[in-house]
């Protein structure tokens, strides 16, 4: 299958996010307090590269994480808290989801990736 330029973009972009918020989550879950958040960080972190690989599936581009989130992240959690830094994390899941929509439509698996991320904002919604 012939990927468009436009879509290529998209899915490397997708690609590279979710690679980077595997190393977000992982740096939340060696920082933060409670231990449901710990667990849930850790499954997040798991889920995110298993997204990372549905991408590189389809671009077959070898990309890297950047630690840019996993060196923010823990560092906003001891600044502003979990009530304030856990809704961004959520808007973030939810706008990936509608991100991932258009491309959704024409490579089926990411519907499954989708769905995954409004999963994941409801979770780290859950754990408020």
């Amino acid at each position: 299958m012939q990927i468009s330029k436009e879509d290529m973009k998209i899915l490397l972009k997708s690609q590279q996010g979710e690679l980077d918020v595997v190393l977000m989550y992982k740096a939340l879950a060696d920082v933060v307090k409670d231990k449901e958040d710990i667990e849930t960080f850790k499954k997040l972190a798991v889920e995110e590269g298993h997204h990372a690989a549905v991408f590189h599936k389809l671009t077959q581009v070898n990309l890297k994480p950047k630690k840019k989130l996993a060196i923010i992240m823990p560092m906003l959690y001891k600044i502003l808290g979990k009530k304030r830094l856990y809704p961004k994390i959520v808007e973030g899941e939810y706008k990936a989801a509608q991100n991932y929509a258009p491309v959704a439509e024409k490579f089926p698996e990411i519907e499954s990736v989708k769905n995954d991320e409004i999963r994941h904002g409801d979770m780290v919604k859950g754990l408020l």
